[in-house]
């Protein structure tokens, strides 16, 4: 990797783009479960962490350009090119068309939805926090289609056969790479 970006530069970036509160927890939500597969797959925390939080970089002031608005900025600011392709995979047959390759670009393309998908799991508990979300109820939210009915569940489908890894184990790893962030992201809830 040559030009290895650091967090606070990314989150700086981010900012700079993104204002409203849910995206910005998104964002580091997803940065949370990267990190974590990260740790899982012997790779780079910091790598994979910073191309979770960038994942969304031009979604808010640019929904209609998604993915192509970002790569635009990135390059502007010499980003290196393996946030990019990251940030593009994300979007893969989406809005965008590169197709993730990397254990990493895989791992963003199938988080990014389960992440929003275990948020609005964890909104409707009675702890409203992921502290205490098991597998089995994400699972029971993850087949009810009018729940949380913008997530897109073939994408995480799709990205667990990529993984080569069960929804469940994939699911549980989600789970406890959020718990880890439960302050930040907004999810200790009332425990």
């Amino acid at each position: 990797m040559e030009k290895k970006l650091e967090r606070k530069a990314a989150w700086e970036l981010l900012t700079e783009y993104t204002k409203t509160p849910a995206l910005l927890s998104h964002a580091q939500a997803v940065e949370a479960i990267m990190r974590h597969f990260a740790r899982l797959n012997g790779e780079d925390e910091e790598v994979w962490g910073v191309a979770g939080l960038l994942h969304d970089l031009d979604y808010e002031k640019y929904p209609q350009e998604h993915c192509k608005k970002a790569e635009e900025i990135m390059r502007e600011r010499g980003i290196d090119e393996v946030y990019i392709r990251a940030m593009s995979c994300h979007g893969y047959g989406l809005c965008t068309d590169v197709k993730p390759e990397s254990p990493m670009e895989k791992t963003l393309y199938t988080v990014d939805e389960l992440a929003g998908l275990i948020n609005a799991a964890c909104l409707v508990r009675p702890s409203r926090s992921v502290l205490d979300l098991e597998v089995k109820s994400l699972k029971k939210k993850f087949k009810d289609k009018a729940f949380a009915a913008g997530v897109n569940r073939e994408v995480i489908k799709k990205g667990c056969e990529m993984l080569g890894m069960d929804m469940d184990d994939v699911m549980r790893e989600a789970i406890e790479g959020m718990k880890e962030r439960a302050d930040e992201i907004g999810l200790r809830g009332t425990l």
